[in-house]
């Protein structure tokens, strides 16, 4: 498991021993018995407990929810189908919602190994021409071959060149949808494109979504050092897209992404006052504010934003953004734990620690 911040490990100490347990003073966080009068309350201001956090999605989304417990209840795909036909092409909705059936399908087979996921595999085999479908069978195999990279190299592949197939196959029959394409860019980062091959589906992409964040993220992991490019590329992926962004896209917040993706194993405090972080965290900011409310993408940038607002101690603006994604914790950096709603509860209340150390309560929180 990769290491997020030495923040992480203290917070889930924290979080173990009781989610009322914390208060700064006197310069420092320190732990009392919960219920004492200097215990710190999340729960006071609305938040929910570990346990109830949603770890499928980064935000709500009642129409698929709905779906998902009707398909997984019924084995029964066309509520699916139905919605998908009902959801833009271009728009970040679609694709967040293909890939949340892919992710269903896949846990279920993981769980019951042979048997989960069958109404995917029926819906492939009674609606071979259904673009939702062949979409979501596609993500299916992307999440799949990456869940398989850690049994052995060789089924990694052979899962990615069949994902491949499924991508092209899903384009073909929908020509200006982004979807297959952008499932395309994890299979591109694992069966290593080149520069120029990739540049090509890139190309792919942006002709039908050109301002689509979840695409973009899915470039910029390939463009990282960590697989076939580097922290100087992946900056420059990063910052002419956001130089290129309109105003109320969310694409001003991809620096932050490419610090993030970029961070140094072990993270000392000093690194969240940085020129280049802070220069990231404010253009994200800039992007939440100026964004339509609805954005789908915009939890993404909020839940991003938490660790390195708290980083840098910024706890009335740390807490905005909790009180907006409460619930539901399916997004980095949390969803790179082995349990996001562990590691997501840890850090909120840390934040509520410093808020309330810092002379907030829940009277002063602005929502």
């Amino acid at each position: 498991m990769e290491i997020l911040w030495f923040l992480i490990a203290l917070g889930l100490i924290f979080g173990v021993l009781g989610p009322y347990v914390l208060r700064r003073r006197g310069g420092g966080i320190r732990q009392v018995a919960p219920g004492s009068p200097d215990a710190a309350d999340p729960e006071a201001y609305g938040f929910l407990r570990q346990e109830e956090q949603d770890v499928r999605l980064p935000g709500p989304d009642g129409d698929l929810l709905d779906v998902l417990d009707v398909v997984q209840a019924t084995q029964d795909w066309r509520a699916a189908s139905q919605l998908l036909k009902g959801t833009e092409k271009e728009g970040e909705t679609r694709w967040q919602r293909v890939q949340a059936f892919a992710g269903a399908a896949s846990l279920e087979l993981a769980e019951r190994p042979g048997a989960g996921g069958a109404w995917l595999r029926s819906w492939r085999a009674e609606a071979p021409k259904d673009p939702g479908g062949a979409q979501v069978y596609a993500e299916f195999l992307v999440q799949q071959a990456w869940r398989s990279s850690s049994a052995g190299a060789q089924d990694f592949r052979v899962i990615l060149e069949e994902a491949r197939a499924a991508c092209e196959q899903a384009a073909l029959l929908a020509p200006g949808d982004p979807v297959p394409y952008i499932s395309e860019l994890a299979v591109a980062r694992g069966l290593a494109y080149p520069p120029e091959e990739f540049d090509r589906l890139w190309a792919k992409v942006i002709d039908r979504a050109p301002e689509h964040m979840g695409a973009h993220l899915a470039a910029l992991h390939y463009w990282c050092g960590k697989w076939h490019g580097s922290r100087e590329e992946a900056d420059r992926f990063a910052t002419s897209a956001a130089a290129r962004a309109p105003r109320g896209s969310l694409l001003a917040a991809l620096p932050l992404f490419a610090v993030f993706e970029n961070r140094p194993e072990l993270v000392l405090g000093d690194f969240y006052r940085t020129a280049v972080v802070t220069r990231a965290v404010e253009g994200a900011l800039y992007a939440v504010h100026s964004a339509r409310p609805d954005d789908p993408m915009l939890a993404h940038v909020r839940h991003l934003l938490v660790p390195f607002l708290m980083g840098a101690e910024r706890w009335s603006e740390a807490m905005e953004m909790l009180v907006r994604v409460d619930g539901h914790v399916g997004a980095l950096p949390w969803t790179l734990e082995e349990d996001p709603a562990a590691a997501y509860t840890a850090h909120r209340n840390l934040v509520v620690a410093g808020y309330e150390a810092s002379g907030g309560s829940p009277a002063t929180l602005r929502r």
